[in-house]
């Protein structure tokens, strides 16, 4: 019982030296993290008004504006350590020693998130926008900083990682998608009357581009049948649903005034042996 009473008068006693030596660096220290952690937050408060103001970039704007607020926090942190009087310069060699290993087993996010930042500087397209990037469709839904949402006609979110994006050919097509089609005439009809019937048609769905107008012509001279060709911009949304419409409206008209789509025919010549 007195051994432990010893103990815990020894701890005591340690206890009141040490907060008599380093009470003020204590106080001190906490006082520093203290306004560290409030200094922080009002200067990405006022980053994120300053870029909100400015039309920059939602995404990158928040990005900074964090990056900043880390930093300031972080610089106030070491500052409190070193008035505790203990040395930064292995603390410092420490968290660069963790940055670097958590850099080269994490590459590929951070990878993601250089070509996010680089997506997001040069803008090479916008949300709302319909882009094809590595054999896939869609319309931009989100533009995030390690990866880029696209929205099918179907309701499918595709997600694909930004480093994907940075050097591949991105077609970008806004609001709208091309449709590329034919159908093919007989030989005997008069195309220039069925180029025009066509184009009536088209042009007559509401739903399509007003600024592309659509683009029809002879295609091709095909074996069997004149290629009429067609190129005409519907919604991104809509796409296939507006391209089957199309085609029915233009079967109908096609079959109403008498333009006969030909079946594939070929011509068999058969040569029997000679007799004697």
């Amino acid at each position: 019982m007195n051994q432990e009473l010893h103990y815990v008068q020894q701890f005591y006693e340690l206890s009141i030296e040490f907060l008599t030596n380093y009470s003020f660096q204590i106080i001190g220290a906490v006082i520093i993290v203290t306004i560290g952690w409030f200094l922080s937050k009002y200067i990405y408060t006022v980053l994120i008004r300053f870029f909100s103001t400015h039309d920059f970039d939602a995404t990158l704007g928040k990005f900074a504006a964090n990056v900043v607020r880390i930093l300031v926090f972080g610089a106030m942190f070491i500052i409190a350590i070193g008035k505790l009087g203990i040395s930064i310069a292995p603390f410092v060699a420490a968290v660069g020693a963790i940055f670097l290993t958590a850099g080269l087993a994490l590459q590929g996010t951070v990878a993601n998130f250089a070509a996010g930042i680089s997506l997001v500087i040069t803008r090479p397209f916008k949300l709302g926008d319909t882009i094809l990037v590595n054999k896939v469709y869609g319309i931009v839904e989100e533009i995030k900083l390690g990866y880029t949402t696209l929205r099918t006609e179907d309701e499918e979110l595709i997600t694909i990682p930004n480093k994907n994006m940075i050097g591949e050919v991105i077609v970008n097509s806004f609001d709208y998608r091309i449709v590329e089609s034919s159908v093919g005439i007989s030989y005997n009809d008069d195309a220039e009357k069925a180029i025009e019937l066509i184009k009536r048609v088209i042009d007559a769905f509401d739903s399509l581009s007003g600024e592309n107008k659509a683009v029809v012509g002879i295609q091709k001279f095909g074996d069997s049948a004149v290629e009429i060709g067609m190129r005409y911009w519907v919604p991104t949304r809509s796409y296939f649903k507006t391209q089957y419409e199309v085609n029915m409206a233009i079967y109908k008209a096609l079959n109403d005034a008498k333009v006969t789509i030909p079946y594939p025919q070929r011509d068999v010549h058969i040569y029997g042996e000679k007799t004697l």
